[in-house]
Protein backbone atom coordinates (compact mmCIF):
# COMPACT_ATOMS: atom_id res chain seq x y z
CA UNK A 1 0.00 0.00 0.00
CA UNK A 2 1.51 3.37 -1.06
CA UNK A 3 2.25 5.90 1.10
CA UNK A 4 0.35 9.28 0.49
CA UNK A 5 2.18 12.57 1.10
CA UNK A 6 0.49 16.24 1.33
CA UNK A 7 3.42 18.43 0.54
CA UNK A 8 3.08 22.23 0.45
CA UNK A 9 4.38 23.26 -3.29
CA UNK A 10 6.10 26.14 -2.15
CA UNK A 11 7.33 25.31 1.57
CA UNK A 12 8.11 21.92 1.41
CA UNK A 13 8.11 20.17 4.68
CA UNK A 14 11.75 19.02 5.46
CA UNK A 15 10.04 15.77 7.34
CA UNK A 16 8.03 14.40 4.82
CA UNK A 17 11.16 15.16 1.93
CA UNK A 18 13.67 13.49 4.23
CA UNK A 19 11.17 10.42 4.09
CA UNK A 20 10.52 10.85 0.49
CA UNK A 21 13.98 10.25 0.10
CA UNK A 22 14.37 7.58 2.15
CA UNK A 23 11.89 5.58 0.31
CA UNK A 24 13.81 6.25 -3.12
CA UNK A 25 17.54 5.33 -1.34
CA UNK A 26 15.32 1.96 -0.09
CA UNK A 27 14.79 1.16 -3.75
CA UNK A 28 11.23 2.76 -3.83
CA UNK A 29 9.18 4.44 -6.45
CA UNK A 30 7.56 7.57 -5.68
CA UNK A 31 4.93 9.31 -7.86
CA UNK A 32 5.97 13.41 -7.63
CA UNK A 33 5.37 16.28 -8.96
CA UNK A 34 7.50 18.93 -11.49
CA UNK A 35 6.77 21.68 -13.43
CA UNK A 36 4.91 20.17 -15.87
CA UNK A 37 3.25 17.54 -14.78
CA UNK A 38 3.43 14.66 -12.34
CA UNK A 39 6.08 11.97 -13.09
CA UNK A 40 7.23 8.39 -11.84
CA UNK A 41 10.80 8.36 -10.21
CA UNK A 42 12.98 5.71 -8.70
CA UNK A 43 16.83 6.35 -7.85
CA UNK A 44 19.23 6.18 -10.50
CA UNK A 45 21.08 2.49 -10.75
CA UNK A 46 17.87 0.81 -9.06
CA UNK A 47 16.88 -1.78 -12.15
CA UNK A 48 13.96 -3.45 -10.28
CA UNK A 49 12.51 -0.07 -9.38
CA UNK A 50 12.81 1.13 -13.13
CA UNK A 51 11.44 -2.56 -14.57
CA UNK A 52 8.39 -1.33 -12.10
CA UNK A 53 7.92 1.85 -13.74
CA UNK A 54 7.94 0.40 -16.98
CA UNK A 55 5.28 -2.18 -16.31
CA UNK A 56 3.28 0.69 -15.11
CA UNK A 57 3.34 2.27 -17.64
CA UNK A 58 3.58 -0.83 -20.43
CA UNK A 59 6.85 1.07 -21.81
CA UNK A 60 9.23 -2.05 -23.82
CA UNK A 61 12.98 -1.48 -23.53
CA UNK A 62 13.88 1.13 -26.09
CA UNK A 63 11.70 3.81 -24.13
CA UNK A 64 14.18 6.86 -22.97
CA UNK A 65 14.05 7.54 -19.71
CA UNK A 66 14.88 11.05 -18.26
CA UNK A 67 17.43 12.35 -15.14
CA UNK A 68 15.96 14.85 -13.38
CA UNK A 69 18.79 17.13 -12.26
CA UNK A 70 19.19 19.81 -9.39
CA UNK A 71 21.00 21.77 -11.56
CA UNK A 72 24.08 22.20 -14.62
CA UNK A 73 26.99 21.32 -12.53
CA UNK A 74 25.24 18.04 -12.34
CA UNK A 75 24.23 17.44 -15.55
CA UNK A 76 27.91 17.82 -16.58
CA UNK A 77 28.48 14.13 -14.52
CA UNK A 78 25.96 12.61 -16.69
CA UNK A 79 25.66 14.14 -19.95
CA UNK A 80 28.48 15.46 -22.62
CA UNK A 81 28.41 19.75 -23.03
CA UNK A 82 30.57 21.98 -25.00
CA UNK A 83 30.02 25.60 -24.33
CA UNK A 84 27.73 26.70 -26.84
CA UNK A 85 25.47 24.17 -25.44
CA UNK A 86 26.03 25.30 -21.58
CA UNK A 87 25.21 28.80 -22.40
CA UNK A 88 21.66 27.42 -23.95
CA UNK A 89 21.18 25.05 -20.80
CA UNK A 90 22.22 28.00 -18.43
CA UNK A 91 19.20 30.15 -20.30
CA UNK A 92 16.74 27.53 -20.42
CA UNK A 93 17.32 26.02 -16.86
CA UNK A 94 15.39 25.63 -14.31
CA UNK A 95 12.30 25.21 -16.56
CA UNK A 96 10.25 22.36 -18.66
CA UNK A 97 12.58 21.08 -21.46
CA UNK A 98 14.35 17.74 -21.98
CA UNK A 99 17.90 18.36 -23.18
CA UNK A 100 19.00 15.35 -25.44
CA UNK A 101 22.13 14.68 -24.91
CA UNK A 102 25.44 11.86 -25.73
CA UNK A 103 25.72 10.20 -22.58
CA UNK A 104 29.20 10.57 -19.99
CA UNK A 105 30.15 6.66 -18.42
CA UNK A 106 28.21 8.07 -15.63
CA UNK A 107 25.03 6.74 -17.35
CA UNK A 108 24.47 2.70 -17.11
CA UNK A 109 24.18 1.44 -20.50
CA UNK A 110 20.87 0.77 -19.97
CA UNK A 111 19.46 3.84 -19.73
CA UNK A 112 20.96 5.01 -23.34
CA UNK A 113 19.32 4.88 -26.31
CA UNK A 114 20.47 1.73 -28.35
CA UNK A 115 21.78 3.43 -31.32
CA UNK A 116 22.39 6.90 -30.28
CA UNK A 117 24.10 6.62 -26.54
CA UNK A 118 22.02 9.49 -25.63
CA UNK A 119 20.04 10.51 -22.93
CA UNK A 120 17.10 12.80 -21.25
CA UNK A 121 18.57 14.87 -18.94
CA UNK A 122 15.76 17.81 -17.45
CA UNK A 123 16.23 20.56 -14.42
CA UNK A 124 12.84 20.94 -13.36
CA UNK A 125 11.47 24.41 -11.92
CA UNK A 126 9.66 23.05 -8.96
CA UNK A 127 10.29 23.44 -5.65
CA UNK A 128 8.89 20.10 -4.43
CA UNK A 129 11.29 18.66 -7.15
CA UNK A 130 13.92 21.07 -6.06
CA UNK A 131 13.75 19.94 -2.17
CA UNK A 132 13.47 15.83 -3.46
CA UNK A 133 17.16 15.95 -5.25
CA UNK A 134 18.53 18.11 -2.73
CA UNK A 135 18.29 15.89 -0.15
CA UNK A 136 18.93 12.80 -1.87
CA UNK A 137 22.11 15.04 -3.90
CA UNK A 138 21.56 12.64 -6.89
CA UNK A 139 19.00 12.62 -10.11
CA UNK A 140 15.96 10.97 -9.82
CA UNK A 141 15.70 8.41 -12.33
CA UNK A 142 11.94 9.74 -14.06
CA UNK A 143 9.31 9.01 -16.22
CA UNK A 144 5.97 10.70 -17.01
CA UNK A 145 3.41 9.82 -15.40
CA UNK A 146 0.41 9.08 -18.32
CA UNK A 147 -0.74 5.60 -17.97
CA UNK A 148 -0.76 2.88 -21.11
CA UNK A 149 -4.54 4.02 -22.16
CA UNK A 150 -4.35 7.78 -21.92
CA UNK A 151 -3.03 10.83 -23.82
CA UNK A 152 -2.55 13.35 -20.75
CA UNK A 153 -0.87 12.81 -17.56
CA UNK A 154 -2.83 12.16 -14.69
CA UNK A 155 -3.48 15.05 -12.78
CA UNK A 156 -5.19 14.56 -9.23
CA UNK A 157 -3.37 12.75 -6.70
CA UNK A 158 -5.98 10.93 -5.21
CA UNK A 159 -6.74 9.61 -8.97
CA UNK A 160 -3.02 8.53 -9.00
CA UNK A 161 -2.81 6.84 -5.36
CA UNK A 162 -6.26 4.85 -6.23
CA UNK A 163 -5.35 3.55 -8.98
CA UNK A 164 -1.22 2.61 -8.25
CA UNK A 165 -1.42 1.95 -4.48
CA UNK A 166 -0.35 -1.33 -4.75
CA UNK A 167 2.01 -0.57 -7.68
CA UNK A 168 4.16 2.43 -6.25
CA UNK A 169 5.02 3.14 -3.06
CA UNK A 170 4.93 6.72 -2.44
CA UNK A 171 2.11 9.43 -3.90
CA UNK A 172 3.35 13.00 -3.44
CA UNK A 173 0.11 15.44 -3.37
CA UNK A 174 2.33 18.41 -4.58
CA UNK A 175 -1.25 20.58 -5.56
CA UNK A 176 -1.56 20.98 -9.85
CA UNK A 177 1.90 21.12 -11.76
CA UNK A 178 -0.36 20.76 -15.42
CA UNK A 179 -0.34 18.49 -17.72
CA UNK A 180 1.77 20.10 -20.51
CA UNK A 181 4.66 17.99 -21.63
CA UNK A 182 8.07 19.57 -21.56
CA UNK A 183 9.31 20.87 -24.69
CA UNK A 184 12.75 18.22 -25.84
CA UNK A 185 15.41 19.88 -27.78
CA UNK A 186 17.66 17.63 -29.34
CA UNK A 187 21.54 18.66 -28.15
CA UNK A 188 23.36 16.43 -30.65
CA UNK A 189 22.05 18.26 -33.75
CA UNK A 190 24.03 21.14 -35.33
CA UNK A 191 22.34 23.82 -34.24
CA UNK A 192 20.03 22.18 -31.80
CA UNK A 193 16.78 21.19 -32.77
CA UNK A 194 13.11 21.07 -31.13
CA UNK A 195 11.54 17.82 -31.42
CA UNK A 196 8.89 18.64 -29.05
CA UNK A 197 7.00 21.56 -28.63
CA UNK A 198 5.87 21.41 -25.05
CA UNK A 199 5.46 23.90 -22.39
CA UNK A 200 8.84 25.63 -22.64
CA UNK A 201 9.19 28.37 -24.96
CA UNK A 202 11.55 27.62 -27.79
CA UNK A 203 12.11 30.97 -29.36
CA UNK A 204 16.01 31.41 -27.71
CA UNK A 205 16.58 28.93 -30.48
CA UNK A 206 15.42 30.92 -32.62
Amino acid sequence: MAQFFQIHPVNPQPRLIRRAVEILLEGGVIVYPTDSSYALGCQLGEKSAMERIRRIRRLDDKHNFTLVCRDLSEITTYAKIDNQAFRLLKSLTPGPYTFIHHATKQVPRRLLHPKRKTIGIRVPDNEICRALLGELDQPILSSTLIMPDDEHPLTDPYDMRELLDKHVDLVIDGDFCGLEPTTVIDMTAEPPEVVRQGKGEAAPLN
